[in-house]
């Protein structure tokens, strides 16, 4: 690409792999796949849980989506959020 050009802006296709219960939830799965490298979005779904919290989507670019359930299905597995 010659200098100057400007790069072709390719839209991300978003993924919902979780919804979490509340915003604490969802910031710490969000720190977890951001430091596997992954790009992580969270969106409050409109919901309120029984607790009184917001149900937040954790979604993540469409490509990552198996990584990204692996990384979760191993920590959710031996740990409790």
């Amino acid at each position: 690409m010659p200098w100057g050009a400007k790069e072709a802006m390719v839209p991300v296709s978003w993924t919902t792999i979780y919804i979490a219960p509340n915003k604490a939830t969802a910031e710490n799965l969000k720190g977890i796949l951001s430091r596997e490298g992954i790009l992580v979005n969270l969106r409050f779904t409109g919901l309120v849980s029984h607790s009184g919290g917001a149900h937040i989507e954790v979604m993540v670019p469409e490509g990552e989506v198996e990584e990204a359930h692996e990384i979760l299905n191993e920590v959710l597995g031996r740990t409790r959020l």
